[in-house]
């Protein structure tokens, strides 16, 4: 009895220590959530974009995060706060000039283009911008190349060769597991499909995709050709011979300012903002700058800015999925309130879903009839990404934005072979209807179900096309000839009817608040999904913080991004979707 007694307090004790301890931790994350102390930016400051870090369309706080891990203190901006901060750096006299780190680009072609101009924009202030890296990525040198100099390391260089893109295939892994993919699509481009029922491109997507790729590439060569002076049919021949092989032959062709160590890189700089040698340069990183000044417009009027960002799914959806009924919610909301004047709708999405995009656009529609509705697009807006778009009063785009590919596609995966012969599995069972089972992984479909699967995806393609003819002011037959599952670029995109205007989320932002006749910019922004409670981001960052890294550290990134791909293939199984071809990279 004695010992029972033993375990029982010593058990109790640990319960009571581990609570205690819990306790501490939790004042710990709270009082460091809740402190109000800004950082102090001080004079002569540089202000540092590292162009590594990748700015998302909406951050979320992880006060979980930041407590175990302090290099996350430094809370990285979303993409529109970026924008608002190098605007306001413009008129800030404690900043004296804006030091870019190029080397790697993280962020998609359309975010890339709205950090330019904002770069470009800010040099209008007078102030000094310098970019620098030790190897400078193609995508990197986008940015970078908008800097009044830009250098690399003496032994490093610019990569100048060119964009390709790759696409994986997994017909034969397939044909090998026995494994039959029942696929019903409608649109020739719609190339969605095709890593489950070829071994490569088809003729319709290697043409698709060597125009969209081809114009993201001329885009480049000729922003670099404007900010360094030169010929973009020289720049091109410079990539096609090979040529640039060393940081001296950057320098040689006039790509980079010069090749120079960090050190001398510093000594330029300390001389920019005129201090001595060797006193250390203010450097004031984005998420410092974001947390030490108010750069926020303020108003009486309410402009909703709702970010998109991610697959379209039914239900509610996680942070990096566009849930059908979260959505749902809040745009009804929006159309409520009757302080909000306008909504801008920023997409970021290859789509997904073809249900839920339909429940979004339904919510659209309801709102134009009340306020103005312009959508921004970001890095994609495509298939169900576009369905959700096309409805607005006016659509905005990058140039490089990924945007059309109207198109709808089904899939049933008929894994009997698969079973029966490599795994030793059979199946029987009774159904009361003669479909009852239909759609069922342990069988092929019959004839008439095969019907039944392609006059439903014929139907919703019908659909899809109703709704950007309607949006667009365009007849079905208009839109029939440049749908058919098409990829366009933002620029191509204008010529064909389906995009308004290139520009900015600003400029989607500043268009929304002059229609709905707000004078004098006099209008804040209410920013949408919600931050969620200080509760659910430290049970969600907790969560997110430990499985993110164990998969990311078993895995590794390219099987990671493999595995998201073979997920999005299991949720697909039956559900019509509107959505782009599978995840492509291009090499940059």
């Amino acid at each position: 009895m004695r010992g029972f007694f033993k375990i029982v307090f010593a058990t109790l004790l640990a319960l009571i220590i581990f609570t205690i301890i819990g306790v501490f931790v939790l004042i710990g994350i709270i009082a460091s959530a809740s402190s109000n102390d800004k950082p102090i930016i001080g004079e002569k400051a540089v202000l540092v974009l590292n162009l590594s870090k990748t700015f998302k369309e909406q951050q979320q706080d992880d006060p979980f995060s930041a407590i175990i891990n302090k290099e996350l203190d430094d809370k990285t901006p979303s993409l529109y706060e970026l924008l608002q901060l190098l605007n306001y750096a413009k008129s800030d006299s404690a900043i004296k000039g804006l030091y870019i780190q190029c080397a790697s680009n993280d962020n998609g072609f359309g975010a890339s283009e709205e950090i330019r101009k904002a770069v470009i924009d800010f040099k209008k202030s007078g102030k000094f911008v310098i970019a620098q890296g030790e190897v400078i990525s193609q995508k990197g040198y986008y940015i970078g190349s908008s800097a009044d100099a830009i250098y690399c390391n003496p032994q490093g260089g610019i990569e100048w060769t060119g964009f390709s893109t790759d696409l994986f295939f997994l017909k034969g892994m397939l044909d090998k597991l026995e494994i039959k993919p029942q696929i019903f699509y409608a649109g020739k481009f719609k190339s969605a499909t095709e890593p489950l029922r070829e071994t490569k491109m088809t003729d319709a997507n290697k043409v698709q995709t060597t125009v969209w790729l081809g114009e993201l590439y001329t885009h480049f060569l000729n922003t670099a050709a404007v900010a360094r002076k030169k010929e973009a049919n020289f720049l091109r021949s410079l990539a096609d011979a090979g040529a640039v092989q060393t940081a001296y032959d950057a320098i040689k062709y006039g790509l980079i300012d010069g090749a120079i160590y960090d050190d001398e890189l510093k000594s330029i700089i300390q001389q920019k903002v005129k201090i001595p040698a060797k006193e250390t340069i203010n450097f004031v990183t984005l998420g410092n700058y974001k947390q030490a000044v108010d750069y926020q417009k303020s108003g009486d009027n309410k402009v909703a800015l709702v970010f998109a960002d991610g697959d379209i799914v039914s239900g509610n959806g996680d942070e990096e999925q566009v849930g059908s009924d979260q959505f749902k919610n809040i745009l009804r909301k929006i159309r409520l309130d009757k302080n909000i004047k306008a909504l801008v709708f920023r997409i970021n999405s290859p789509g997904g879903s073809a249900l839920a995009s339909e429940v979004i656009w339904r919510e659209i529609s309801l709102i134009r009839k009340e306020k103005p509705v312009v959508v921004s697009m970001g890095n994609v807006a495509a298939s169900g990404g576009y369905y959700i778009a096309c409805n607005a009063d006016s659509v905005f785009a990058n140039a490089n934005t990924i945007t059309g590919s109207i198109g709808v596609f089904s899939i049933v995966p008929n894994l009997e072979s698969f079973f029966k012969n490599k795994i030793g599995v059979t199946f029987d069972g009774v159904k009361t209807a003669p479909y009852a089972n239909m759609g069922g992984i342990n069988q092929p479909l019959s004839e008439q179900e095969k019907r039944f699967m392609q006059s439903s995806v014929d139907s919703i393609y019908f659909t899809f096309k109703t709704r950007v003819a309607g949006g667009r002011k365009m007849k079905v037959q208009q839109v029939d000839s440049i749908a058919q599952g098409r990829v366009w670029t933002g620029a191509h995109a204008i010529s064909v009817g389906l995009v308004d205007k290139i520009g900015t989320i600003q400029d989607a932002i500043e268009c929304a608040a002059r229609m709905a006749k707000i004078k004098n910019s006099d209008y804040k922004i209410r920013a949408y999904p919600e931050k969620k409670s200080f509760i659910e981001q430290i049970v969600n960052g907790y969560e997110k913080s430990i499985s993110d890294k164990l998969f990311n550290q078993q895995l590794g990134i390219e099987e990671v991004t493999l595995f998201k791909e073979l997920k999005q293939i299991k949720a697909m199984k039956g559900v019509p979707q509107t959505k782009m071809p599978f995840t492509f990279h291009i090499n940059n």
